[in-house]
This record gives structure tokens, sequence and C-alpha cells, in this order.
């Protein structure tokens, strides 16, 4: 198992990186481990977060990880002055491996699956809010 770390990546102009902090590693089975990107808002409801789980299948022949993210869009009311989340963009993804399957196609499935999700044509599906068509 790969110990928590730090994830370095670039924000949506290509060049600036920013770090979304390992606060919690999973302690478990069904306990996420949790990154936060610390540099975006005052609270920690108004930052961004990432969550990876894992857990045994339910036939015990699988493993099963989650992936949850959250990016909060906050706003200051001119009034109070007081900053909240007003909306959230949310992500979930679901992982299955059957325990059987050979190491190096699981690595060839993931590598492939989320390059894919990280190509500028797939995030252009994404960010229009429509699939490809």
């Amino acid at each position: 198992m790969a110990a928590l770390a730090n994830l370095s990546l670039f924000k949506a102009d290509g060049t600036t990186t920013i770090t979304w902090t390992g606060l919690q590693p999973s302690s478990g089975d069904g306990t996420a481990a949790v990154w936060k990107s610390l540099t975006i808002g005052n609270a920690q409801a108004h930052q961004p977060e990432l969550r990876l789980s894992a857990r045994e299948g339910n036939s015990g022949s699988s493993r099963v990880l989650r992936v949850t993210a959250q990016y909060p869009q906050i706003q200051t009311d001119s009034t109070t002055g007081i900053t909240s989340v007003v909306r959230k963009a949310r992500y979930a993804a679901e992982f299955v491996f059957e325990k059987d399957m050979p190491q190096t196609d699981v690595d060839e499935f993931v590598t492939q699956v989320t390059g894919a999700q990280a190509t500028t044509a797939f995030r252009s599906y994404l960010k229009s809010g429509y699939s490809a068509t």
C-alpha cells in the first residue's frame, strides 16, 4: 500500500501548479484518505476535497475503490460580509478489480482510463456538461 502523499497538479490555466495536501490517511477498509486544496477558501468547508476509499467486493473476489471529489463555489454577501458555499461541483467514480486479474492488466487499465480522462478532448466534454456527440 502506498503512503499518503501531497498531490501536485496544474490548475485550469495549464501552467500554474497547485498542491492538494494529504490530510488524513485511510485507517483501513471502507475509510477514506482525504486531500484538500488548502490554498482556496478561508474555511475548511470552502476548500476543494478529494477522497479515496477501498474495500473488499461483495463476493470477496474483488477490490472496490471509490473516488469522490467536490469543488465548492464560495461567495461573499456584500451586505453581511459573510462568505459561504453557494454551490458544489461533485465527482464520483468507482473502480472494481478482480483479485485474480494480473497486476499488469490492472496497471494498464488504470493508466489508460485516468489518462483518457486527462485528455483535452475528454476534459472539454466534462466542461461543456455534455457527452461527445
